[in-house]
C-alpha cells in the first residue's frame, strides 16, 4: 500500500490571516482548527511511541526473559484503533487522506474549489451517518471484556465514534473556511437533495436487486473518486447508501466491518515501518548505502541509474513506504545525475519505475495487507518477495544500458578499491538492517508486526552511535507524519473491509468466482485477467484497498485452479505496481514528480519504455512459479 501521498498544508488554516481581525467569525474559526490539531496531533504521536514500546517489551519479555507478557496484545490493540482514527483525523486536517486527483488537477481554479467543497461535504455526509451507530457500536462494547487487562472493550470501540465526531468537526470547520456562506449553502442544499432523492427512489431500487452493485459501487464510487473525494470517503458513503437503501441490514453492520477490518494485529505494521522509514532517513543510513553503490558502480555508462535501482531495491527492504523510499533516494543520487547530463523526465521515469519494481520487496505494506486479508504467512510473502524484485531490477537495467548506449551518457572516473571498500564499511550497518529483519521473522525472534520495533531500535541506537546524524528536533513532526499517514492508510481498509463485505453478502462473490472459474484457459488465463485488472485497480484505487476489496473474492479461486497463493500473491502486486505508478492515473507517479520536482509531463513519454519491460518481468514472474515459490520451506 503501498503508501503514495504527498501532504498538503491544511486547506483554509491559513488563508487571509492578514485581513482576519481579531474577534471575527473567522479567527474563532482559526482557533478552533488550531485546538483540533493539537487534540489528535499530540496524543497520536505519543500513540505511536507506545505501541512501539508495548510490542518491543512483547519482543525481549519473550525472547530474553522467557517469561511472555500475555497482556501485550490486547493493549497493543487497543492503542491501535485510537491511533487509527486519530491519525485519520490528522491527516484529514492536512489534506492528505488518499485521492484520485488527475482530473480535478486540469480543471481550472474555479472548478477546483468546487471539487474541493464536493470532497469535503462527501466526508461530512458519511460522517454524520456513521457518527450514531459508531456510537451505539461502543455502548454495545462494554457488555465484552478484554480477559488479559480485565477491562471494558468499550475503552477500545470508543476510538471509532471520538475519531469520527473529530474529523466530522473538521470538516464544518473546513467548509466555514473555505468556502463562502452561499457556496455552503448550496452544497448543503444539493446534497440534502440528493439524498432525499435516493430515498425516495428506495422502493425502486430494492427492486434492482444486483444491479444496485453496479450503481453503487462501480458508479458512486467511480464519480466520487474521480472528483477528488478521499477514497475512504468514497468507500464508506457508497457502503452506507447500498446498505440503508437497498437492504435491511442496520448501519452498525458497517461499523463492526470497518472495527474488524481495521483491528488485525499484523496492520499495526503500517505505522511502525513507516516511521522506521523516517528514521532512516534520518539518521542518513539510506544516504550511506546510495554513496556505496554509486562507488561502486558510478565509473560504469548509465552507472548512476544502475546505482537508483539498487537503492530503490535496499531501501524499500527497510522502509515498505513506496513514498519514504523515493524521498530517501532521489535528493542523494538527482544532484549528480544531473551534472552527467541525465534528463530531468528520464530520471522521473526511472523513479517511478523502480517504485513500481520493488512492490514485492519485504517489508511491503501491501504484503502485509495481503497477509491481513488473507490469512497467508507473512513470513512466506516476505521471502517470496525478494526474487521478483530482483527479476524486475533486470529488466529495468536491460533498458537503462540499451538507453546509455544510444544516447551515450557520461561516465565518472572509476573510484579507487580504498574508497569503495570504505564506503562499504559505512555503508554495512545500513546494508545488514533487511536482513536482521528478515532473520528476526524467520527465525522466531519476533512476529512480522513486532520486528518492526526491533528494526527502529536498531536504527536509532545505529544513527546515534555510527553515523551520529539522528536530530533529536525531527523525531516529533515524524511521529506525527506517521500516525497521519497511518491512518489514512488503515481507514481506507476500514472502510473497504464493510465494501467487501456487503458484496460478499449480496452474493457477487460466488457469482465473481463462478465465472471466473469459468474462463478458457484454466489457471493461465486466470492469472492473465487478474494482471490486466489490478493493473487497473493499482491505477485508481491503490495496492491495499484494491487487495482489501478483491483479496477476499480472487486468492480462494486462485487456490481452487491450483495456483499456489503466494505466487499469486506476488503476481497481483507487481501488476498493482505497474498501475499505480502509471500516467495519467496512477497516484504513485504524481508522488515520483513531487519528490523528483519534475512536471509530470517530462516524464510522461519517457516512462512506457520501463513500463513495458516491467510488463515483461511480471509476465516472466507468472509465467515461472519457481520465482516465487522456490525459496520457501516446504
Amino acid at each position: 500500500m503501498s503508501n503514495h501521498i504527498v501532504e498538503a498544508a491544511p486547506r483554509g488554516a491559513d488563508c487571509g490571516a492578514d485581513e482576519v481581525r481579531v474577534g471575527s467569525p473567522a479567527r474563532a474559526l482559526r482557533r478552533v482548527d488550531k485546538v483540533l490539531g493539537v487534540v489528535t496531533e499530540v496524543p497520536s504521536a505519543l500513540l505511536v511511541v507506545a505501541e512501539v514500546g508495548v510490542l518491543f517489551s512483547g519482543v525481549v519479555s519473550r525472547y530474553v526473559l522467557h517469561t511472555p507478557l500475555v497482556w501485550v496484545d490486547e493493549l497493543a490493540s487497543l492503542l491501535f484503533i485510537w491511533l487509527i482514527m486519530l491519525g485519520s483525523a490528522v491527516a484529514f486536517r492536512r489534506g492528505s487522506h488518499m485521492r484520485m486527483t488527475a482530473l480535478v488537477d486540469k480543471a481550472g481554479p474555479e472548478w477546483h474549489s468546487v471539487f474541493e467543497l464536493v470532497a469535503t461535504v462527501a466526508a461530512l455526509t458519511w460522517l454524520a451517518l456513521v457518527a450514531a451507530p459508531a456510537y451505539e457500536f461502543a455502548s454495545e462494547e462494554t457488555l465484552v471484556t478484554m480477559p488479559a487487562l480485565d477491562i471494558s472493550n468499550a475503552w477500545r470501540a470508543a476510538a471509532l465514534p471520538v475519531g469520527i465526531v473529530l474529523i466530522l468537526a473538521m470538516s464544518v470547520v473546513r467548509l466555514l473556511t473555505t468556502a463562502t456562506p452561499r457556496a455552503v449553502l448550496a452544497a448543503l442544499v444539493v446534497c440534502g437533495a440528493v439524498v432525499v432523492g435516493l430515498v425516495q427512489l428506495q422502493p425502486l431500487l430494492q427492486q434492482l436487486g444486483n444491479a444496485n452493485l453496479l450503481l453503487f459501487f462501480v458508479g458512486m464510487v467511480g464519480l466520487m473518486v474521480f472528483s477528488g473525494v478521499p477514497i475512504a470517503f468514497s468507500f464508506g458513503l457508497a457502503t452506507v447508501g447500498y446498505l440503508s437503501l437497498t437492504t435491511s441490514t442496520p448501519t452498525i453492520v458497517v461499523v463492526g466491518r470497518m472495527d474488524e477490518g481495521m483491528s488485525h494485529l499484523i496492520l499495526l505494521a503500517v505505522p511502525l515501518f513507516v516511521f522506521l522509514g523516517m528514521l532512516i532517513e534520518m539518521t542518513s543510513m539510506a544516504r550511506a548505502m546510495v554513496q556505496f553503490l554509486a562507488n561502486l558502480l558510478g565509473h560504469v555508462r548509465g552507472g548512476l541509474s544502475y546505482v537508483l535501482i539498487g537503492a530503490m531495491y535496499l531501501v524499500s527492504g527497510i522502509s515498505g513506504a513506496k513514498a519514504a523510499d523515493m524521498a530517501a533516494v532521489a535528493p542523494a543520487l538527482f544532484p549528480e545525475m544531473k551534472k552527467r547530463g541525465a534528463d530531468d523526465g528520464e530520471m522521473l521515469a526511472l523513479l517511478a519505475a523502480t517504485g513500481a519494481q520493488t512492490e514485492t520487496v519485504p517489508p511491503s505494506l501491501v504484503l502485509i495487507t495481503i497477509g491481513s486479508v488473507t490469512s497467508i504467512s507473512i513470513a512466506d510473502l516476505f521471502t517470496a518477495g525478494l526474487l521478483p524484485g530482483v527479476v524486475l531490477a533486470a529488466m529495468l537495467a536491460g533498458v537503462v544500458w540499451w538507453r546509455s548506449r544510444t544516447a551515450g551518457a557520461a561516465c565518472s572516473p572509476r573510484a579507487s578499491w580504498r574508497a569503495v571498500g570504505t564506503s562499504l564499511l559505512v555503508a554495512f550497518p545500513a546494508l545488514a538492517l533487511p536482513f536482521v529483519i528478515r532473520a528476526a521473522v524467520v527465525e522466531g525472534v519476533a512476529t512480522a508486526t513486532e520486528v518492526s520495533t526491533l528494526g527502529i531500535v536498531y536504527a536509532i541506537v545505529v544513527g546515534l552511535l555510527m553515523y551520529r546524524k539522528f536530530d533529536i528536533r525531527r523525531i516529533w513532526p515524524a511521529l506525527v507524519d506517521t500516525a497521519a499517514l497511518s491512518g489514512a492508510i488503515l481507514l481506507i481498509i476500514g472502510t473497504a473491509t464493510g465494501m467487501a463485505w456487503s458484496l460478499t453478502q449480496s452474493g457477487f462473490a460466488s457469482d465473481l468466482a463462478a465465472a471466473m472459474a469459468k474462463l478458457p484457459g484454466g489457471a493461465a488465463a486466470f492469472i492473465a485477467v487478474s494482471i490486466v485488472a489490478f493493473v487497473l485497480l493499482g491505477s485508481v484505487l491503490e495496492g491495499i484497498p484494491a487487495i482489501v476489496l478483491f483479496g477476499p473474492l480472487l486468492f480462494p479461486i486462485a487456490r481452487q485452479l491450483g495456483i499456489h497463493e503466494v505466487h499469486y500473491s506476488m503476481v497481483v502486486v507487481l501488476a498493482m505496481g505497474i498501475g499505480l505508478f502509471a500516467p495519467p492515473f496512477g497516484v504513485g507517479y504524481y508522488a515520483a514528480c513531487a519528490i523528483s520536482r519534475t512536471r509530470p509531463g517530462d516524464g510522461a513519454h519517457h516512462i512506457w519504455r520501463y513500463l513495458i519491460s516491467l510488463i515483461v518481468g511480471t509476465l516472466v514472474v507468472a509465467a515461472v512459479p519457481w520465482i516465487s515459490i522456490g525459496f520457501l520451506s516446504h
